[in-house]
């Protein structure tokens, strides 16, 4: 049978040509002729009376009232798609397509083991993962362009709905023989000590340690900046920097025992926090929900796993004395 679609064929051709920068390009995904795209967009002008694209020598771009239709094509593509999952569950059957938005430290954390799980339970539900910086993911989850997302330290707002969220203690990483992996927490004055693996400022906790512990970067011969997590971690294993990151950045490394977390006991040290949010404005449809419970039990899990190798070994129990 036929995919039946809800979006006009107008807003369909317009957002192809927006992703393919030419109508014969998009003519070639859509498996449609280019006279007809043409003829949809041009019709699309003439009721609008504004130029949606810019015909340069190599292509189309958009213009301000053209992104502004794309934006508005995608968001109706993605509630078609919503209501077509809809109409499959009122006949028993939960099967969709859900877009996620994660962050780069998930990448190789987490998000495999969920994608694997995810395809075993609910063999229906298609998964789309992209990886973004916190700032984009929130763009992308109100723009449309994505249903859920898992985002650190997420600022309250009234657009978004937070279907689960935890506190992370804000704390460094360090290889089990470094000198600090002695104690059971560290001060910022034991951590500038020693050389410090550095996130850029394209992420949440730079930024936050910018703002509130600007001094630790006084000295910049100790401090190597970095915008690859990957990175970071692999300089702490090395056992001669400090790395401040959270348990779930962390969390295979602290599972597999190659890297210890240090909470920061300094006063005032912040929790940062780790949520999945989805667009208040929508109600979320029931594959929504169904993989939100288990990005959720995914992350818990990989905390838990964290948290637990951490803990000390338990002294062993006295056999009782022979008769």
């Amino acid at each position: 049978m036929a995919r039946a679609f809800l979006v006009p064929a107008s807003l369909r051709y317009l957002d192809q040509v927006a992703r393919s920068g030419s109508i014969q390009k998009a003519a070639k995904e859509l498996n449609v002729a280019a006279s007809a795209i043409d003829r949809q967009i041009l019709l699309l002008e003439q009721e609008l009376n504004v130029e949606l694209f810019e015909r340069l020598p190599r292509g189309m771009r958009p213009t301000s009232a053209g992104d502004a239709l794309v934006t508005l094509a995608r968001r109706w593509r993605m509630d078609e798609r919503r209501v077509a999952a809809d109409i499959k569950q009122l006949q028993g059957v939960d099967q969709g397509h859900v877009r996620l938005v994660a962050m780069d430290s998930h990448a190789n954390g987490f998000l495999p083991h969920f994608i694997e799980r995810l395809a075993a339970e609910q063999p229906r539900i298609s998964l789309e993962v992209e990886i973004a910086s916190p700032d984009d993911a929130l763009s992308a989850l109100l723009s449309g362009s994505a249903d859920i997302t898992a985002i650190f330290n997420l600022m309250p707002r009234r657009d978004v709905h937070v279907h689960w969220t935890t506190e992370l203690p804000f704390g460094c990483v360090v290889a089990p023989q470094h000198p600090l992996a002695k104690g059971a927490t560290v001060s910022l004055q034991e951590v500038v000590a020693h050389p410090i693996a550095l996130q850029s400022k394209a992420l949440m906790i730079r930024r936050y340690l910018d703002a509130r512990y600007g001094w630790l970067f006084s000295d910049p011969q100790k401090a190597l900046v970095t915008n690859s997590l990957q990175l970071v971690k692999q300089l702490a294993r090395g056992g001669r920097y400090v790395a401040f990151t959270s348990e779930l950045d962390a969390a295979p490394e602290l599972a597999a025992g190659t890297l210890k977390f240090l909470p920061v006991r300094d006063k005032g040290a912040e929790p940062q926090s780790v949520s999945i949010a989805i667009d208040a404005r929508k109600p979320i449809s029931r594959i929504g929900r169904i993989v939100a419970s288990v990005l959720t039990d995914e992350i818990q899990l990989a905390l838990k796993n964290a948290r637990t190798s951490a803990l000390p070994d338990p002294l062993p129990v006295p056999e009782p004395p022979e008769a």
